[in-house]
């Protein structure tokens, strides 16, 4: 079996040691390096190749938030998993913005949390459920958002929110996964968010799925 790639930045001992023991703890995960600055963060990714980065925002020398900007840009990336104790909402926008792929607090049980790691290395949007709260209250309320969608668009927004990945799609609506990913970019454009995750938001606040069925809500 195949191990979940994951690499810790943290700027505090103490956290990257609990982080530490709970990923050594499961047999599909294996950890590959610890920075603890976001400068050591971008080097240790483009050495180590993760699957997943768990990353502290408040950190010195670089930022997690300048740190994240720089690893979405590579190839390949790892899914990006933001790891804080701010509940700043500016904070978390700018996060999103950077392209973070999941916000999680750290009060995150450790059941939890393997549970966002293994979520996101299949692809899928990780959100604190109280984050996903606030992301929902904070969004704008158009009288019908995805009147631009296509039926078949609208099939995918579905799944997408979900928190399936483009993969789970495919085989759910009998679509090759480079079909999927036209979709998605077309439905990002139309909707005009950023990511995956604040497509999936908007699926749950306008009522295409239920908010128990956004993929990272019950975990939390």
């Amino acid at each position: 079996m195949t191990k979940i790639r994951v690499v810790i930045a943290d700027d505090h001992e103490i956290v990257r040691r609990g982080l530490r023991m709970t990923i050594q703890g499961e047999t599909d995960m294996t950890l590959v390096g610890e920075a603890a600055n976001g400068q050591e963060a971008v080097e240790l990714v483009a050495h180590a190749q993760p699957d997943v980065l768990l990353l502290d925002l408040q950190m010195p020398e670089m930022d997690g938030v300048r740190a994240a900007e720089i690893i979405h840009q590579m190839h390949p990336r790892p899914m990006i998993l933001a790891l804080t104790s701010f509940r700043d909402d500016a904070q978390l926008y700018a996060a999103l913005r950077a392209g973070v792929d999941g916000y999680l607090l750290k009060d995150i049980d450790g059941d939890a949390l393997v549970a966002a790691i293994r979520g996101a290395a299949s692809g899928k949007p990780q959100l604190h459920q109280e984050v996903a709260k606030r992301l929902m209250a904070r969004m704008p309320a158009p009288a019908d958002p995805f009147a631009d969608l296509t039926s078949r668009e609208r099939q995918v927004l579905i799944e997408i929110g979900r928190g399936k990945s483009n993969k789970e799609i495919g085989v759910a609506l009998s679509l090759t996964e480079v079909t999927v990913k036209g979709y998605v970019s077309t439905i990002l454009a139309k909707l005009h968010v950023e990511d995956r995750t604040q497509a999936a938001l908007m699926a749950v606040r306008y009522g295409l799925v239920s908010a128990d069925e956004l993929s990272s809500g019950d975990n939390y």
